[in-house]
């Protein structure tokens, strides 16, 4: 505790913990506007999520009854058209903010602390939304590869109407691989950074807009490296099954926030293993 409270007071330019010259009064007023902020930012982190999970429901819904209502918004079956691969991309990229957004909580929370705290010392700050924007955008891009994936698939005929993989070999090929990077250095790499928001900013920390676009961008980078196997999992169950989304999303959290996240990672990655080995084999039987 000790350690991150210096930690903290580093990032925020503050030599102690309670300078002189910050009576009591100040550092009143201080905790009751950080109280705030942290009110305001969940609040919008909340109404972001919240939005971007109406949306996938509501295309979800729509693919489930095949309604003339769902052609304006998914693709059709029949070869992509611009429109349909743009619309494709659109419901990568706001599925993405339903589930990626709720375990970049705790660092977008410490962020907006941080220059809470450097905004009431008179020192330069940045707008805490800078930071998610960058975040949001290597998402994005992440969106439009896995989007450009779904269009090979779609012509190559290995997924169904509801995304989901119509080959036992792929699934269980998706499966396996998950399984396996499950165990791989690359992905505690990465996962560690997620699990741990304050070192990260300590260590990646930059000023100004730039530096806060950047920071978002490096720990956006750091979660797809985490994430990004498992996203590929839901071509295994249906990109539009919601159970399934909503499954791996707190996955993703519990990972990232657990105590034990790294053990549950683990027994994850063997469960995926078996789960693999044992949806090709009965394809192959």
């Amino acid at each position: 505790m000790e350690s991150s409270h210096s930690a903290l007071n580093q990032l925020e330019g503050n030599p102690k913990e309670n300078p002189v010259g910050h009576p009591q009064g100040y550092l009143s007023k201080l905790e009751s506007l950080l109280k705030r902020d942290r009110a305001v930012v969940t609040s919008g982190l909340v109404a972001i999520a919240a939005l971007a999970w109406l949306y996938t429901i509501h295309l979800a819904r729509g693919m489930d009854g095949m309604s003339m209502g769902s052609e304006m918004v998914m693709p059709r079956m029949q070869s992509w058209s611009l429109t349909d691969f743009a619309l494709m991309f659109i419901m990568w990229a706001v599925m993405m903010v339903a589930m990626m957004v709720p375990s970049a909580t705790p660092t977008v929370l410490i962020f907006a602390t941080v220059n809470r705290k450097r905004r009431e010392s008179k020192r330069p700050y940045v707008s805490t939304g800078t930071f998610l924007l960058g975040y949001l955008l290597v998402w994005t891009g992440f969106s439009l590869v896995v989007t450009l994936a779904q269009w090979a698939l779609h012509n190559a005929a290995l997924i169904s109407p509801m995304m989901a993989s119509t080959s036992p070999l792929l699934g269980g090929a998706l499966l396996v691989a998950a399984g396996i990077f499950q165990w791989t250095p690359l992905k505690y790499a990465c996962l560690a950074h997620c699990r741990s928001p304050l070192d990260f900013l300590m260590s990646e920390w930059r000023e100004g807009n730039s530096g806060a676009l950047l920071m978002g961008l490096r720990h956006g980078t750091y979660c797809v490296g985490c994430c990004w196997v498992l996203m590929a999992l839901l071509f295994v169950a249906g990109v539009m099954n919601l159970l399934w989304v909503a499954a791996i999303a707190a996955f993703v959290l519990i990972e990232k926030v657990a105590p034990a996240g790294r053990l549950v990672s683990r027994l994850t990655g063997l469960v995926l293993l078996g789960w693999g080995a044992w949806t090709a084999a009965g394809a192959l039987i």
